[in-house]
């Protein structure tokens, strides 16, 4: 053999690179011509076959070749003579061969593609080729007949590989094997790796790990007997005696026509995809004919990519019907694959799409993606809904959306209803009949009728936005502001592709705020209550008030905390409850009813761990809850005034009595009599008077007498800090602009043992989240309650108050939202999750959405047209799982069948129409019924 393959390539060295060219180029032609089902045909790494193309045409007119590809393969320096091939290497395509399973052969790669990964050669110029370059491995592959009408011919790169499980021994075996072979030869392979004779076998199809039909029509092929990549095939060992099974009885299962949601079980490799390669076809129609005369036609033998560049990856449906082709995972894209699959089987996209749709597409739109996005939506589309059951790889659509969304790069997990908005957006600019958008100013509705105001709206919209997506998805509501202080009300129309609706199964909301004494009379406490979902502060601080027992001379000061910081003073009464999150922290202060006050706020500071006392005051770190005090300025505000208020604060957390009868440093002398008002360390309720005007000048009479006090820090301009006890005589001076005084209290040690101070660090959240309870997971909430609290009148968040004409400020207005101009199809998304700064939560909520007759009339505002408004779900993507680690798929009904069948990536599988509804369920699809009276309209 080493002998043989000298001479050839001996022979082939006499050849110039012109004379191999034409020689492939003529065998090329001669096997076109005979090319019949049974051919075979040669994978061949695209790699080398590149190298090959550019060596026999470097001397071709007009020959340019990619440099940076092919540099590597020129001569010595300065040589412009590309170097001939070296032997064919094609290890790049497959698997460990040595790891390979006997029965399975050479194993390609999972994710290869045609045209850009391998060329397919018909068998005759493998044969001149191999001859010359020689290499390996050989990798064949037969032409059988496919589509419908199986009348095209196409190239089996991915043959069967089915797992043949032995009952009742056990023992497993893997096997590659035709779709065109008969169940005959399945029996006798089974029987000859087994070493079993044909009257001892029964076998199984044993899909989704179930006996699904005995397979003993031996003239029937694989393919017609609805065989998929990598399921399970049973094969029963007979009892020669009694011709029973050595297991369970035959008779004693019964088929009961539905499939396990798990589909066909993947056995791979662990170094492997979790994927499996299909039984499917090359990626292109009829790939042995294509091929030959792309080489006859391509000038020269200049290969070129193939048009579509699908991989035929997976496992999936069993149904004969168009539209039941699953989605490859590339790598938790099961978020992009259920949003497509919606959208797919939409019908009127299907249509679209399907026909010629590239004249309608916007190269110039600076808003678009210049038709790429929809030129590889649309050749997805085709795809999926081509004859065969074999998964499509999504991969160049997902390279083209990550190419102008980036957020969707990589392979990490990402919002379904997030990626739906930006492909129907993106798919909207790219398919935008308008090729130059006029600039319109819209006009003020003026007390005009809201039908005129509407269709003026909805023309200038049009003349903007016009495509299919408009078409179909885009809606139109009535959006009323009005304005707190003035009533001016304003109505604008707006479009909408999507209705998001809040999951609101009640219209109250509980809340937990930490209550705080100013006088000393008690310790901090948390208080939980029930407010208005919808409400305002003013309903928080009332309920707060009436559960905390606050006097009538005193008021509630409500403030958010951050960082151990006031984060905002949450002091106007109309700011709404929907801009507090339920992972924030509140505190309330019982505070006097004062006048001209300026804020004393309290920041708590200790050392970082292991820090000593003697480190400088830089190493001070804020820690536990500010407190808060308003401190009147119609008086000198003096810093042993200050001193006092801190105490008398903090007096109800000391630890010990042992304190009883020192006094505050620089409050009292030691010979002068004291007032028990004024005793704060005894923990009793201090009076008023420790803030009078005849107390401070006790107070500033005097000199320090105690180095156990309290260090307290003023912070002064450019954060500059002042010792509180050198000035304590002193008048505090503030600038006019400021509103607070910051006072930093650095814990030490020894003070840390003194009081008790996890009242100040444990601060609970507004609402706590634990786990989900079976309840809440089972309760049902209607869809039109959610649509009720969608269209229920609320006040805006502070991010997004309205500029009002009338005041000319910005107010927090309530806004108000009406359906007025329903799509065709009405697109809805559930909100399940709700993002804070730190977490994110998911809602199981049950929603009880109807699946048929989804009656939106009386939700209609706009009464021109009076017809009933009914919709029909169609489809809808479902999360299962928690916010890390969940799943998307996709329940689809297929119109021409009346059937769901329920799309997980690869998997599709039919499903009956009760289990469409779960708790799952995320972004629901309606279409629009043809009722009677809209008939009669038409």
């Amino acid at each position: 053999m080493a002998a043989v393959s000298m001479r050839s390539r001996s022979r082939s060295t006499e050849l110039s690179p012109e004379e191999e060219r034409i020689l492939i180029r003529d065998i090329a032609l001669a096997a076109e011509a005979n090319s019949k089902e049974g051919d075979i045909f040669y994978l061949l790494t695209q790699r080398w076959w590149q190298h090959w193309i550019d060596y026999v045409n470097q001397d071709q007119p007009n020959n340019t070749n990619d440099v940076s590809f092919v540099s590597e393969h020129y001569d010595s320096a300065g040589s412009s003579t590309l170097k001939r091939p070296a032997g064919i290497d094609n290890s790049d395509l497959i698997y460990d061969a040595a790891s390979a399973d006997t029965n399975s052969g050479i194993d390609i790669h999972d994710t290869l593609l045609e045209g850009r990964d391998y060329v397919l050669l018909p068998q005759e110029v493998w044969n001149q080729l191999h001859t010359w370059y020689g290499g390996g491995p050989t990798l064949p592959r037969k032409v059988i007949s496919s589509g419908l009408s199986q009348t095209e011919m196409a190239v089996e790169v991915y043959p069967l590989r089915l797992q043949l499980l032995v009952m009742p021994k056990g023992d497993r075996s893997i096997i590659r094997i035709s779709k065109k072979e008969t169940i005959a030869e399945l029996h006798r392979r089974a029987c000859d790796i087994f070493d079993l004779s044909m009257e001892q076998v029964c076998i199984w199809d044993y899909y989704g790990r179930r006996k699904h039909a005995l397979m003993n029509d031996m003239d029937k092929t694989l393919d017609d007997a609805n065989i998929q990549m990598d399921q399970d095939i049973l094969v029963e060992v007979l009892n020669p005696v009694n011709g029973t099974t050595l297991g369970r009885s035959t008779s004693s299962v019964r088929y009961n026509g539905s499939l396990e949601k798990e589909g066909a079980s993947v056995l791979v490799e662990p170094s492997k995809s979790s994927l499996s390669i299909a039984g499917g076809l090359s990626a292109t129609k009829g790939a042995s004919r294509s091929y030959s005369v792309e080489l006859i036609q391509s000038q020269g033998l200049i290969a070129r990519e193939l048009d579509t560049p699908y991989g035929t990856i997976g496992v999936s449906t069993r149904g004969s019907s168009c539209g039941l082709t699953g989605l490859q995972n590339l790598g938790n894209t099961c978020f992009m694959n259920s949003a497509i699959q919606c959208l797919v089987h939409t019908p009127e996209f299907a249509r679209y799409f399907r026909e010629d749709y590239h004249q309608e597409i916007n190269w110039q739109n600076p808003l678009g993606m210049v038709g790429e996005l929809a030129l590889a939506f649309g050749e997805l589309l085709r795809k999926l809904w081509a004859p065969g059951r074999t998964p499509v790889a999504p991969r160049p659509f997902k390279t083209k959306l990550a190419r102008f969304a980036p957020q969707f790069s990589g392979y990490n997990q990402h919002d379904s209803q997030e990626l739906l908005a930006f492909l129907l957006d993106g798919l909207h600019e790219d398919l935008n009949r308008v090729k130059h958008k006029p600039y319109i100013k819209s006009r003020d509705a003026d007390g005009r009728p809201d039908e005129d105001v509407a269709d003026e709206y909805w023309a200038n919209h049009i003349a903007r936005n016009d495509s299919i997506i408009v078409d179909v998805c885009q809606g139109q509501y009535k959006s009323t502001l009005v304005c707190p202080i003035c009533n001016k009300v304003s109505v604008t129309f707006d479009p909408f592709m999507y209705l998001s609706l809040p999951l609101q199964s009640t219209t109250t909301r509980t809340m937990t705020v930490t209550v705080f004494t100013c006088d000393g009379s008690a310790l901090p406490s948390a208080c939980t209550v029930t407010v208005p979902k919808q409400g305002r502060c003013r309903d928080l601080i009332q309920m707060l008030s009436n559960a905390s027992s606050v006097k009538h001379s005193e008021k509630l000061l409500l403030v958010e905390i951050q960082h151990h910081m006031v984060q905002r003073f949450l002091e106007d009464p109309l700011i709404s409850l929907s801009t507090i999150k339920d992972d924030d922290h509140l505190a309330a202060f019982k505070v006097p009813k004062l006048a001209n006050t300026k804020y004393l706020q309290l920041i708590h500071r200790r050392r970082e761990q292991g820090n000593s006392d003697s480190q400088i005051t830089s190493g001070w770190k804020p820690y536990g809850t500010p407190l808060v005090l308003p401190i009147s300025c119609d008086d000198e505000i003096i810093g042993g005034n200050i001193l006092m208020i801190v105490h008398k604060m903090l007096s109800p957390m000391l630890r010990t009595k042992s304190l009883e009868h020192t006094k505050i440093s620089g409050v009292m002398s030691a010979t002068e009599g004291s007032d028990p008002s004024l005793d704060l360390c005894s923990g009793e309720a201090c009076t008023d008077s420790v803030v009078s005007n005849s107390a401070n000048k006790d107070i500033t009479s005097s000199k320090p007498v105690s180095s156990l006090e309290l260090p307290l820090q003023l912070v002064g301009e450019n954060n500059t800090c002042t010792d509180l006890w050198v000035g304590v005589e002193k008048a505090i001076r503030l600038a006019s602009s400021s509103t607070s005084i910051l006072i930093y209290v650095d814990w030490s040690q020894k003070f840390l043992e003194k009081y008790d101070t996890h009242y100040l660090e444990n601060l609970p959240e507004v609402f706590k989240y634990g786990p989900v309870t079976k309840k809440a997971r089972t309760e049902p909430l209607s869809l039109y309650t959610c649509l009720e609290a969608f269209l229920r009148e609320e006040p805006l968040v502070p991010e997004d108050m309205w500029y009002c004409p009338q005041c000319k400020e910005r107010r927090q207005a309530s806004k108000k939202l009406d359906l007025w101009r329903l799509p065709e199809v009405l697109v809805i998304h559930l909100k399940r999750f709700s993002y804070s700064r730190s977490m994110k939560h998911k809602l199981e909520t049950f929603v009880d959405f109807p699946i048929h007759d989804f009656d939106l009339t009386n939700y209609v505002a706009s009464k021109k047209n009076a017809r009933r408004q009914l919709y029909e779900l169609y489809a809808l993507t479902n999360h299962i799982g928690g916010m890390g680690s969940g799943h998307y798929t996709a329940h689809i009904k297929l119109l021409d069948e009346n059937r769901w069948y329920s799309f997980d990536d690869s998997c599709v599988s039919p499903i009956n129409e009760e289990e469409v509804k779960s708790g799952a369920a995320y972004v629901l699809f309606y279409r629009r019924v043809a009722t009677e009276d809209a008939d009669a309209s038409c």
